[in-house]
C-alpha cells in the first residue's frame, strides 16, 4: 500500500512519542504495522510477528498509566528486557510516563561476578540511582533467587529496587483515551528522557543524559538524511538499547515508517540471516557494523548467485555503513559480491555518529533516481554497475559531505568542525584534527562528571564563542572540493611511532588480519603499546589453538612482516590468544584500553607470545647470540636467535617479568 496522504511539511513535533499518536490517529495508519519481530527458529525460517501504529499507540498508553500507579513522573527506571517487540513497547511507554528509562541488556540474574554485564549493572544502578527494574515476570523471579541466596553487594542493590514485571503493565487496557497534544503529559522536548551509555571503547562506559527534544531533532535529521517516508522499509539486527539500534526505533516512528527487527545474536548465529529479511520485506533501508560486511560474506553460508533463491537485494536504496573505520576495500568487496543479487552500489551510506550527540551525526550517501513509493528506478539501477565513486583517504570512505566554505550547509544546526586538539583552532582542509559538533542534537552532558561535562559538552572556538561544541574524540580531515569528511580514528587511540609520528592502531589490526586471514579471526585483533612496544594481540580460529610451535611461530613472523609491509610499522610483540579474549563493545568496538589491562593482568588464555626488535637485546632468555629457550605447552623446545632481528617466543609462565620490563 502507498501512504500518499504523507505530507513531507507536516508539522515537526516536539517528542517522538507525539509522531506516534498522530500516526495512530490517522485511518490509513491505523493498521499499518509499526514493527515486525522476526524469530529465527530451528529450521532456518523466521516467524514474524507484528504491532500496528495503532496496537502500539495503545499499548504505550495502557504501559504509562500502569507505571505511574507505583511511580512518579520523573522518576529513573531501568529497563532489563530482552530484544523485542515488548522491549519497544516498553521504552515508548516509559517516555509517555514522563519516566527517565536506562535501557540495558539483561545480564544473566545468576550475575557471575567475572561477567562484564554483571560490573556494568552495578555501575548503572550506582550511577542513575533508579526507583524501579522492569523486566519480564520469569526474570525477575530468576533475581529475587539471586537475591535470597546471595549478600553481595549487586544483591543488596537489587533488593532496594522496585520490581515491575511487563505482564503487569501490559495486562490492562485504558478505556475511553483520546489524543489531545496539548494535554500531553509524557516526557517534554527539554526533560532529560534517556540515559544512554557510551560504548566503552577508549574508556570506561559513561552515562550520557539525553532530552526528549534533542532526541526527536536527531531522528528527524537522519530522516531527511536518508530521505526516509511512510514507504520506507528498516530493517535493523542492531541491539535495541541504545546508539543506533534505538535510533531506528524512534526514526520508524518519526518517519512513518515499518520496521522489521530481530536479535543481533541471531544474527551472530546466522548472519545471513539479515539478507533474507531484507529480501522477505522489500526492505529499503537498513543500518549494519562495517564489521558485519566480511562476517556476512564468510559466514554467509556459501552465498552463490543461482544458491541463493531467498536473497534478492533490489529493494535497498540506503546501506546504512556505521561504526568506523570504514575501509573502501571491505565495502567493495561485498558490494562485488552482491551486486548480481540485486545490490544497487548506490545505496552504500557510509555515515558518522556518537551518544553525546545522541547517536547521528552525518552521512555521505544523498539521493539518487527513485521514486517515493520506494521502488528502485530500474534503469538507473542498471547504470550504477560499479561501486560509487567515492574518493579515499588512507583507504578510508567519507562519512560527510560539509557544505563549502562561505555557503550554508545542507543542515543548518548541525555544524561540524575540525580543530586542532591543543589549540582550538580550526585547521585547514586536508588536515587531521579532532572533529567537533555543534546541534541541536546534542545531548546534555554526563551524569555525575560535572567537570566531564564541561570539557566535552561545552567547547568553544576562538571565532565562534558564542555557540558550543561537543567534543568527539574522534579524529577526522576534511578533503577535495566536495569537502567530504573522513573519520580516521579515536585521538585517545592513537599510537605515537619513534618518528614522532603517529598511526592509528586500526590501520595495523587491519594489515595483521591481511597478512594471516585462515588463522585469525576478523575484528578480534587489537593494537596497543606496552611501553615503547607496540603490542600485537589477536585471536585464532578454534582449528588451530592446538598447533605446533612452528605454525604459531609462522603466524607470529607473518603478522610483523605484513604490518611492516604494508604500513612500515614495527610490532615489537604479537601475542596470539584464544577465542574471546579480545574485548569488545555491546555495538562490536575494539577496546585496546580492556585488552590492553587483560594481558598484563595475566587474564588471557594465550596460545603464543613472540617478542621481537631491540628490546629484546636487554632480555635474551640466556644472553647468547645463537639459542634461546622456548616453552611450548610444558616443554621446552630450542629456537635460533638472530642477532640482527632478536626475537623470542614464551607462554605465559615465563612472560610476566619480561612483559612488565617493557612498562
Amino acid at each position: 500500500m502507498n501512504y500518499e496522504n504523507y505530507d513531507p511539511s507536516f508539522p515537526d513535533q516536539p517528542v517522538v512519542d507525539l509522531y506516534l499518536q498522530t500516526w495512530a490517529n490517522l485511518p490509513t495508519f491505523r493498521s499499518k504495522p509499526a514493527f515486525i519481530w522476526a524469530k529465527d527458529d530451528s529450521s532456518n525460517s523466521p516467524t514474524t510477528s507484528f504491532l500496528t501504529y495503532s496496537q502500539l499507540n495503545d499499548s504505550v498508553q495502557s504501559i504509562s498509566s500502569q507505571l505511574l500507579v507505583p511511580l512518579q513522573r520523573g522518576q529513573t527506571v531501568v529497563v532489563l528486557c530482552s530484544p523485542g517487540l515488548e522491549l519497544v513497547e516498553i521504552i515508548f511507554g516509559c517516555q509517555r510516563a514522563g519516566l527517565l528509562t536506562v535501557p540495558i541488556f539483561p545480564p544473566d540474574p545468576s550475575f557471575p561476578k567475572e561477567s562484564y554485564h554483571h560490573h556494568h549493572l552495578i555501575r548503572i544502578i550506582s550511577q542513575t540511582k533508579p526507583k524501579a527494574a522492569i523486566a519480564h515476570r520469569t526474570y525477575i523471579t530468576k533475581v529475587h533467587d539471586f537475591i535470597s541466596s546471595s549478600s553481595s553487594k549487586l544483591a543488596n542493590m537489587l533488593k532496594n529496587l522496585t520490581w515491575i514485571s511487563t505482564e503487569d503493565v501490559k495486562s490492562k487496557t485504558t478505556s475511553s483515551w483520546r489524543f489531545d497534544p496539548l494535554s500531553y503529559k509524557g516526557c517534554k522536548a527539554e526533560e532529560v528522557y534517556l540515559v544512554q551509555y557510551t560504548s566503552g571503547s577508549t574508556g570506561i562506559p559513561k552515562p550520557v543524559l539525553v532530552t526528549a527534544g534533542s532526541a526527536a531533532h536527531n531522528v528527524r535529521t537522519a530522516r531527511r538524511a536518508y530521505d526516509l517516508h511512510p514507504n520506507s522499509v528498516i530493517m535493523s539486527w542492531l541491539p535495541q538499547y541504545h546508539d543506533c539500534g534505538l535510533m531506528f526505533l524512534l526514526l520508524t516512528i518519526v518517519s512513518g515508517a515499518t520496521c522489521v527487527l530481530t536479535s543481533p545474536l541471531s544474527f551472530v548465529k546466522r548472519p545471513r540471516l539479515w539478507l533474507e529479511l531484507v529480501s522477505m520485506f522489500n526492505a529499503t533501508c537498513t543500518p549494519v557494523p562495517s564489521f558485519a560486511l566480511p562476517l556476512v560474506i564468510k559466514r554467509g553460508n556459501t552465498i552463490r548467485k543461482g544458491t541463493s533463491g531467498t536473497i534478492n537485494l533490489r529493494s535497498l536504496r540506503n546501506l546504512i555503513i556505521i561504526n568506523e573505520p570504514i575501509y573502501k576495500s571491505t565495502v567493495e568487496e561485498f558490494v562485488n559480491v552482491f551486486r548480481p543479487f540485486g545490490l544497487n552500489p548506490s545505496s552504500i551510506s557510509p555515515s558518522y555518529g556518537l551518544a553525546e550527540n545522541c547517536t547521528f551525526v552525518s552521512t555521505s550517501w544523498r539521493p539518487s533516481s527513485s521514486d517515493h513509493d520506494g521502488h528502485i528506478n530500474h534503469d538507473h539501477h542498471q547504470k550504477a554497475s560499479s561501486f560509487p565513486n567515492f574518493p579515499t583517504h588512507n583507504k578510508l570512505l567519507p562519512s560527510a559531505k560539509l557544505a563549502p566554505f562561505g555557503e550554508s550547509n545542507e543542515v543548518v544546526d548541525m555544524e561540524i568542525v575540525i580543530v586542532n586538539e591543543e589549540t582550538f583552532e580550526p585547521v585547514e582542509d586536508g588536515t587531521e584534527g579532532e572533529i567537533l559538533v555543534s546541534s541541536p542534537s546534542n545531548a546534555s552532558g554526563y551524569l555525575g562528571h560535572p567537570s566531564l561535562t564541561h570539557e566535552v559538552f561545552h567547547g568553544r572556538l576562538s571565532n565562534k564563542v558564542n555557540r558550543c561544541f561537543v567534543r568527539t574524540g574522534d579524529r577526522g580531515v576534511v578533503k577535495g572540493e566536495e569537502r567530504l569528511l573522513f573519520v580516521t580514528g579515536r585521538c585517545l587511540d592513537a599510537i605515537k611511532l619513534r618518528n614522532d609520528k603517529e598511526i592509528h592502531p586500526h590501520y595495523i589490526e587491519t594489515s595483521a588480519y591481511n597478512s594471516c586471514p585462515k588463522f585469525l579471526r576478523g575484528g578480534c585483533i587489537a593494537a596497543f603499546k606496552v611501553g615503547k612496544v607496540i603490542t600485537l594481540v589477536g585471536e585464532i580460529v578454534k582449528t588451530i589453538e592446538k598447533e605446533n610451535y612452528s605454525v604459531l611461530r609462522r603466524i607470529c613472523e607473518g603478522i610483523r612482516e605484513g604490518v611492516m609491509k604494508d604500513e612500515g610499522v614495527e610490532v615489537g610483540l604479537v601475542v596470539l590468544v584464544k577465542s574471546g579474549c579480545v574485548p569488545k563493545t555491546t555495538s562490536g568496538k575494539i577496546q585496546r584500553w580492556a585488552a590492553k589491562e587483560k594481558l598484563i593482568g595475566e587474564e588471557m588464555s594465550v596460545v603464543m607470545e613472540m617478542l621481537f626488535g631491540d628490546e629484546l637485546r636487554m632480555n635474551k632468555v640466556d644472553g647468547g647470540k645463537g639459542e634461546g629457550k622456548v616453552l611450548e605447552g610444558k616443554k621446552m623446545v630450542t629456537t635460533e636467535i638472530w642477532e640482527e632481528n632478536s626475537l623470542i617466543c614464551f607462554s605465559t609462565p615465563l612472560n610476566r617479568p619480561l612483559l612488565i620490563s617493557l612498562l
